[in-house]
């Protein structure tokens, strides 16, 4: 399998360095943005196969980076990983086209499952 470049946006900063250093160790490619307006930013000039995405950010927050990537890059798969979500979110984030959505805290391997599965099936869209 290619490498899955994949970029993580959480304004938990320890939470995100962590993570993706722990992905990083398993073969990935994981970028980091720490708020909304990085993210969208480092998108302008970057492409990604699957975004993971905290949805309660300060500014820009993870609905507005969702909509973004969906209008600029529509078949980048994003992941949703929320500490303080809700029902209403998560059937909010998959209308707007999120891939899945999981709480925090979620263990590794079932996260590194569910980015393969997104990286999988964004492969299979651009077959």
């Amino acid at each position: 399998m290619n490498q899955i470049k994949t970029l993580l946006v959480d304004d938990e900063e320890d939470f995100v360095r962590t993570l993706s250093e722990r992905l990083e160790i398993r073969g990935f490619v994981a970028d980091i943005a720490f708020n909304g307006e990085k993210a969208i930013k480092i998108l302008d000039d970057n492409h990604y196969d699957v975004i993971v995405l905290d949805l309660r950010m300060p500014g820009i927050d993870g609905k507005t980076v969702l909509q973004h990537v969906k209008k600029v890059c529509p078949e980048t798969e994003v992941i949703i990983l929320s500490g303080h979500g809700s029902k209403k979110d998560e059937k909010e984030a998959r209308l707007m086209g999120a891939f899945e959505y999981l709480q925090k805290p979620v263990e590794l391997d079932r996260l590194i499952h569910n980015i393969t599965n997104a990286y999988e099936h964004k492969t299979k869209k651009n077959c």
